[in-house]
C-alpha cells in the first residue's frame, strides 16, 4: 500500500475514533483536516523517504477550501434549507396537526387500530409538508402516543409507528437531504423530489398495511374503542374541512415544483409562507412563536452548515490524497459485478447508519462512491434515491437512532427505550424490503420524473 493510501484509511480511522469522543462531529472532520493536511506537508517535503509521491497534499493546496466555501455560500440551491425547516418548526406551532388527528380519528373509528393508522396517514401529510425528522416525531407523539396508550395499545405498537413514519420526512419532498444530496450530486433537486416520492408514498403505504395486519391478527395490540362511533356524512365533511389546508400547502409546494411553476427555492418560499397563513388563521401565529422558529431555525441551519464547512475540509484533503481513485479502485476490483457493488454501497451505509448521522454519510460517502455507480452505467437519479431509501433507516438503527430519542425524550411515564427498541424492528424490516423494490424496480423512481420532462 502507498504512502497516499495509508493517510486516506487513517483518516477514515481516525473519524471513526475520534466519533467516540462525543465531540461535535463538524470539529472532528475540520480538525482531521488540518492534521492530515500537517502530515501532508511533512511527507511532501520529504518525498525522498518514501518509494511513492503520489500525493499533493500541503497548506498551498488546502488553500483551496476558501473557494470551496464560497461555492457553499453562494448556491441558490441550499437556500431552500432554512425555508424548508422554518416551514416545518413553524408547522409544528401551528395547531394543524391537533385538528387533523381529531377529525380524521372518527373516520377511521371503526377499524382496528384506527388510532395508529389515523397515526400513519397525518405523519404521510406531515412529510409532504416538512422535512424536520424530530419536529415530526415530537408532534406526533405528542398528539398521538397519550391517545393510543389511553385507548390500551401496546406501548410497543404505538412507539413503532410513530418512530418510523416520522423519518418519511427525509424521503418524501419537500426534503432537506434530497436538497443536500442534489448539491453533492449536480443534480436538479426538481427530479429527486419526484423521484422519491413514489417510494416514499409506497414506504407509507407499507407500514399502514401491517399495522391493520398486525392489529387483526393480534387483537390485543391495538384494542377498539368501546364507543358506538357511527361514520356519516358530518364526519367525513370535517375531516375533508381539516385535510383541505395542509393539503393546500403540500400542493403549493410540491405542485408549483412538478409542473414548472417555481423552482424548489421559491417553493420553499411559497411553502414558508402558506404555513405563516395557516398558522395565522389558526390564531396561534404571534411574535413570540415566529421568534422561537426563526431562532431555532437559525440553530438548525447553523449546525447543518458547519458541517458542510468539516466535511468540505475532509473531502478536500482526501481527494488530495487521491481517496475517490483509492475508493474507486477498491469497489470496482470487487468480483461481484455491477449490482453486487451497488448492494455492496447499500450494505455498508445501512451499517454506517448505527454509527452517523444521514448528513455525514451524504456529504462524505455519497460523493465519494456515485462516480463508481454512473460510470457502471445507472440512472444518478435512481441511485442517489436508493441511498435515501437506505440512509432513512439510519433514524431508527441503534445506537444513534435519532428518532428513537426524539420520542424517549416526550414518552410518557410507562413507555421506556425498550419498548421502542421492539416497536421499531418490524419497520426496519419493512424499509428493507423497500429498499429492495426501489432496487428491483427503477421505475417506482424514474417514472414521474420522466413523464413530467
Amino acid at each position: 500500500m502507498e504512502i497516499n493510501e495509508i493517510f486516506c484509511v487513517l483518516m477514515f480511522v481516525s473519524f471513526f475514533g475520534l466519533l467516540l469522543t462525543g465531540f461535535p462531529i463538524a470539529w472532528v472532520l475540520g480538525g482531521i483536516a488540518v492534521l492530515f493536511t500537517f502530515a501532508g506537508d511533512i511527507a511532501l517535503n520529504h518525498s525522498d523517504l518514501f518509494q511513492s509521491t503520489f500525493y499533493q497534499v500541503d497548506w498551498s493546496y488546502f488553500s483551496a477550501i476558501v473557494d470551496r466555501i464560497w461555492d457553499i455560500m453562494e448556491n441558490w440551491v441550499l437556500v431552500a434549507m432554512p425555508l424548508f425547516i422554518f416551514m416545518g418548526l413553524l408547522l409544528d406551532k401551528s395547531g394543524v396537526v391537533d385538528t387533523l388527528m381529531q377529525n380524521m380519528s372518527l373516520l377511521f373509528g371503526r377499524v382496528r387500530g384506527d388510532l395508529a393508522v389515523v397515526v400513519a396517514v397525518i405523519g404521510i401529510m406531515l412529510a409532504a409538508s416538512t422535512g424536520i425528522i424530530g419536529a415530526s416525531v415530537v408532534l406526533l407523539a405528542t398528539i398521538g402516543l397519550p391517545a393510543m396508550l389511553d385507548r390500551g395499545y401496546r406501548p410497543e405498537y404505538a412507539t413503532g409507528v410513530i418512530c418510523s413514519i416520522g423519518t418519511l420526512g427525509i424521503l418524501i419532498p419537500p426534503s432537506i437531504m434530497l436538497v443536500l444530496m442534489a448539491d453533492r450530486m449536480a443534480l436538479p433537486v426538481g427530479d429527486l423530489f419526484m423521484g422519491a416520492l413514489v417510494p416514499g408514498l409506497m414506504l407509507g403505504g407499507m407500514y399502514i398495511v401491517y399495522l391493520v395486519i398486525k392489529a387483526y391478527r393480534i387483537p390485543a395490540v391495538a384494542p377498539l374503542s368501546d364507543e358506538n362511533i357511527e361514520i356519516g356524512l358530518g364526519a367525513v365533511a370535517k375531516t375533508v374541512l381539516a385535510i383541505l389546508p395542509t393539503s393546500a400547502l403540500i400542493f403549493g409546494v410540491l405542485g408549483s415544483i412538478f409542473w414548472g411553476i417555481a423552482t424548489p427555492t421559491e417553493a420553499a418560499g411559497i411553502g414558508a409562507v402558506g404555513t405563516m397563513l395557516l398558522a395565522f388563521a389558526n390564531g396561534r401565529l404571534s411574535w413570540s412563536v415566529l421568534f422561537e422558529v426563526c431562532e431555532r431555525t437559525l440553530r438548525t441551519t447553523a449546525f447543518i452548515l458547519a458541517i458542510f464547512l468539516g466535511a468540505t475540509a475532509f473531502s478536500l484533503v482526501l481527494r488530495g490524497f487521491g481517496g475517490d481513485e483509492f475508493i474507486g479502485a477498491s469497489l470496482r476490483g470487487l468480483p461481484f459485478g455491477p449490482d453486487g457493488v451497488v448492494i455492496t454501497i447499500l450494505a455498508v451505509t445501512f451499517l454506517l447508519g448505527f454509527f452517523l448521522d444521514w448528513i455525514e454519510i451524504v456529504l462524505i460517502i455519497l460523493p465519494l462512491v456515485s462516480p463508481v455507480v454512473t460510470g457502471f452505467g445507472f440512472d444518478p437519479v435512481w441511485f442517489t434515491v436508493l441511498f435515501a431509501v437506505c440512509l432513512q433507516t439510519s433514524f431508527l438503527t441503534p445506537p444513534m437512532g435519532f428518532a428513537l430519542f426524539y420520542l424517549e425524550g416526550v414518552s410518557p411515564n410507562g413507555v421506556t427505550m425498550r419498548h421502542i427498541y421492539k416497536g421499531i424492528v418490524p419497520y426496519i424490516g419493512i424499509q428493507i424490503l423497500g429498499l429492495s423494490l426501489v432496487f428491483r424496480f427503477p421505475e417506482l423512481v424514474t417514472w414521474l420524473p420522466s413523464i413530467t420532462y
